[in-house]
């Protein structure tokens, strides 16, 4: 194709993202800015064999536009329909899953040394974006990739605005040059000649060279790149297709590694996405034409608001409170906090391991660290938290917002093994609200909870309504009974709900009781130390128990209720455990996922009932 064939697709990709997640909803601006670059490394490449490997998967729309979906991409984020993110199983050439950051250079560097271990030849590409790259693991692969000297193209994405007036004619004119084999292969001679010259011969031309590189460019920041072994390109006009497509070219014939810096413009093409990059990040359905979201009705506040309230007023009660996060400010709650503390507000980046470290050296210092991270994030840095957190009894505060199903985002970003991961680690308290009131009180306590470490989770969505009033102040590892709906039946059977699922199970209970099986419901609180008395002393009471959680099974609140139940001696009594099955669930709405996956009301009622029937036959 001609380079003007392959602008008007560049064209019709963007305006099918436009159209399309203007429907949908989904990651929009970063897609905007990558049209050009996705383009120009498939029109240069030959997929297959070439592999090429996306970081995340919040750019990668244009991707799957190019591979042929476009006409599932009306499906975008919907049950059984495509994924927002990189899938296997989707198609062939997503040659890697995404979701979480810094995953693409590893496996890329891994897609090649399998190539030359199998002496294949083919190149292998991955992209990955400017918050990305902060990551430990991308600096780890960068470094292995450069000192193996392994045939790979880096390509940044780098949608930052503050570096953008670097885009010019003198990098245009030196970025071709640095790009063109032919000179790459004179510089390679060059070198070779000058290390046999004697004396300080070398180091006064390696030292000319350097300086002469750097006077063309206005920007060192291929420095560091060209340390660790990269030919650094850039940075580029990521929206300049020609020029990319030129570059491309030129850096196929390139051996080792190649870092290739394009800078492009987030929300590129929609004049409001550019000018809020930020707001228009994830979106959900908006007009097109009048760049306008949906009106959102003035209903219950989100589980992340509340938080964000809850340690703001916390914070100006008690001036030892901080708050850290990893580049999830507006997702976990801590904009307002941020804004009005900024002393006390870190955001350290996609840096998960080093959050957490970070939060236990606050805590060693005498300060009161809460650290909010998603649920399917917190697993990044598991050692962190048994080794420099539980292991020395620090009281660093984990608050982990999208635990339970997330809805579109899908099974990458689904928080449903936190229970499980943290559950054997001594020490460890975990706790989870049922509704907001009780959130804000769980934050107070865990600021003067100074023992151990504590992990909360809340799922994503907004604060439920309906549930009892009355409330017993938060102890360490006391339940509290809710008792039966209505609250004037003796109760006959008895659900133990743990967080999100208090709302659900108190559902349960009213159906039940309305129909003649008055049902009470134990708000267990904590997972651990869980309420092993009030739990175990209701089950013999009433002949078997149902547990309920939105977590997988294994390791999970049910499996510690049973061990409870098997501690006291009462393991013949029918019990079940209602939790998410061992399988990684997909996208889709997040109340139908829950329903579709042994959770939903009915789900519950009938859980009671068989185990009553079982009580009755025992």
């Amino acid at each position: 194709m001609t380079d003007a064939e392959l602008q008007q697709v560049a064209n019709e990709v963007r305006q099918a993202i436009l159209d399309q997640v203007s429907q949908t909803g989904g990651h929009f601006s970063s897609n905007l800015g990558t049209v050009e670059l996705t383009v120009a490394l498939y029109a240069t490449h030959s997929l297959p064999p070439d592999v090429v490997v996306w970081d995340t998967g919040h750019q990668a729309y244009p991707h799957k536009l190019l591979t042929g979906r476009l006409p599932r991409f009306p499906t975008l984020r919907k049950h059984k329909g495509l994924s927002g993110f990189l899938k296997r199983d989707e198609h062939e050439l997503d040659n890697f899953g995404a979701g979480h950051a810094g995953t693409a250079i590893s496996a890329a560097l891994g897609f090649a040394r399998a190539r030359d271990t199998l002496k294949q030849d083919h190149r292998v590409v991955a992209i990955t974006g400017d918050a990305a790259i902060a990551s430990g693991m991308s600096w780890e692969a960068l470094n292995h990739a450069g000192i193996a000297g392994t045939d790979i193209t880096v390509v940044l994405n780098d949608n930052r605005m503050s570096i953008a007036p670097n885009v010019g004619a003198l990098n245009r004119y030196f970025n071709r040059l640095r790009s063109r084999p032919d000179l790459q292969a004179a510089a390679r001679r060059a070198k070779d000649l000058v290390q046999r010259l004697p004396g300080p011969a070398p180091r006064l031309a390696a030292g000319m060279r350097h300086g002469l590189t750097h006077y063309f460019a206005p920007e060192e920041t291929g420095t560091l790149f060209e340390e660790i072994g990269f030919e650094y390109i850039g940075p580029v006009d990521g929206h300049d297709l020609p020029m990319l497509l030129e570059i491309f070219r030129n850096v196929r014939q390139l051996p080792g590694p190649v870092f290739v810096h394009a800078l492009t413009v987030k929300g590129k093409g929609y004049e409001k996405a550019e000018a809020d990059a930020r707001t228009w990040h994830g979106v959900g359905p908006f007009d097109l034409q009048k760049c306008e979201f949906a009106a959102k009705s003035g209903g219950r506040p989100a589980y992340t608001s509340v938080f964000g309230d809850a340690l703001s007023e916390l914070a100006r009660r008690d001036e030892r409170v901080v708050a850290i996060t990893a580049a999830m400010p507006d997702g976990t709650g801590l904009t307002e906090f941020a804004n009005e503390f900024p002393d006390r507000y870190y955001d350290v980046g996609i840096a998960e391991p080093h959050a957490v470290t970070f939060a236990a050296g606050l805590a060693a210092g005498g300060v009161k660290p809460f650290v909010a991270i998603y649920s399917t994030f917190m697993q990044r840095a598991f050692d962190q938290i048994v080794h420099d957190c539980a292991l020395q009894h620090l009281p660093v505060r984990f608050i982990m917002d999208r635990a339970g199903l997330v809805g579109a985002d899908g099974p990458t970003h689904h928080g449903t093994f936190d229970i499980s991961y943290l559950s054997f680690i001594p020490g460890l308290v975990q706790l989870a609200p049922r509704d907001g009131t009780e959130l804000r009180a769980m934050v107070d306590w865990m600021a003067g909870y100074q023992d151990a470490p504590t992990a909360l989770r809340y799922p994503r969505g907004s604060v439920p309504e309906g549930l009892p009033e009355g409330r017993s102040p938060i102890q360490l590892g006391r339940a509290e009974n809710l008792g039966v709906p209505g609250g004037e039946a003796e109760s006959v059977a008895v659900i133990a709900a743990y967080g999100s699922m208090v709302d659900r199970a108190w559902q349960a209970a009213t159906k039940l009781t309305a129909t003649g099986t008055p049902t009470a419901v134990i708000n267990a609180r904590f997972a651990k130390p869980l309420d092993a008395a009030m739990i175990t002393q209701a089950t013999r009471e009433h002949g078997g128990l149902v547990t309920v959680e939105e977590n997988a099974r294994t390791g999970g609140f049910g499996e510690l209720v049973r061990e409870a139940l098997v501690d006291a001696d009462l393991a013949a009594l029918p019990h079940t455990v209602l939790s998410l099955p061992d399988r990684f669930i997909e996208h889709g709405d997040q109340d139908k996922l829950l329903d579709e996956n042994g959770l939903s009301v009915d789900d519950i009622v009938n859980a009671v009932r068989n185990v009553q029937k079982q009580a009755r036959n025992s």
